[in-house]
């Protein structure tokens, strides 16, 4: 990219609407430029990547982005060709399409193209991701885990993501799948990082203050274990029920905003 400012993350929970409004996707289309930006769908994490990827390209064409390209990552090699990063260099916005988020990160990770986004979006590429390309964004990526399920240190299994937001670690599908035992099973272990659950039809864009915005029809939920006074995490078994005590929580619909370096929810100003 060529300016000096860091660029935006849209971190969406899967599902996002793609027949009515499509709030999620038409903001998407807006800030990457509209007819004069170009969107890359990265199809890395699907099994079916030729259909999503033109499912993607043929709905923001029609939100007025004339230059959409789909690229099919199937193995390390193609992280490192040379043609593919090529493809990537005037792209405003990159799209993580879902599936499993562990073939992204061992497909480009450590490669070309990884290094390419981190540095592009340190200076001003928009990086987009629904599902499986919402959870890889953080340090820190929850992998799998057992929904509808009381906090156990065994619900939840992590690994390293792609780092391109620091101190959180991210589940989606939240409220649909009832995900809150697990995300709190993240946080019970890694204190330090807010704990963020994106509804389905739900994002929030990450701007280069440190900030977001929800935006979408459901709510975002946000953990926050750094105060905790208590916590069994380290003397329990795996299957054993996790006692965590103080947890500060926060539900955030469409417009409200947060503040990831104070932690704190941003006022909302009404106007009458």
């Amino acid at each position: 990219m060529q300016n000096n400012k860091q660029g935006i993350l849209i971190i969406i929970g899967g599902a996002e609407d793609k027949d009515n409004d499509c709030t999620i996707l038409k903001k998407t289309a807006e800030l990457s430029g509209g007819k004069n930006g170009k969107i890359v769908i990265l199809t890395v994490a699907t099994d079916f990547p030729y259909q999503t990827g033109k499912e993607y390209k043929l709905l923001f064409n029609k939100m007025g982005v004339l230059n959409v390209d789909t690229l099919h990552i199937e193995n390390r090699n193609d992280s490192n060709d040379e043609e593919n990063l090529k493809r990537l260099e005037e792209a405003n916005c990159i799209f993580f399409t879902g599936g499993d988020q562990l073939k992204i990160t061992s497909l480009i990770g450590g490669t070309a193209i990884e290094k390419f986004i981190k540095e592009a979006y340190l200076t001003g590429l928009i990086v987009a991701g629904t599902s499986a390309g919402a959870s890889v964004m953080s340090e820190t990526m929850i992998t799998s885990g057992i929904d509808d399920e009381a906090p156990k240190r065994c619900t939840v299994k992590m690994a390293p993501g792609l780092g391109l937001i620091h101190g959180v670690v991210i589940d989606q599908h939240f409220a649909q799948r009832g995900r809150i035992g697990r995300l709190l099973a993240a946080v019970a272990q890694n204190p330090h990082v807010l704990g963020i659950g994106l509804d389905e039809d739900t994002a929030i864009i990450v701007k280069p203050d440190n900030t977001f915005e929800v935006i979408g029809s459901n709510a975002v939920t946000i953990l926050d274990g750094i105060h905790s006074s208590y916590s069994n995490v380290s003397e329990s078994h795996p299957d054993d029920i996790l006692a965590m005590t103080d947890i500060k929580l926060h539900i955030l619909p469409q417009h409200h905003e947060f503040n990831l370096s104070t932690r704190e929810p941003i006022p909302r100003r009404f106007t009458f």
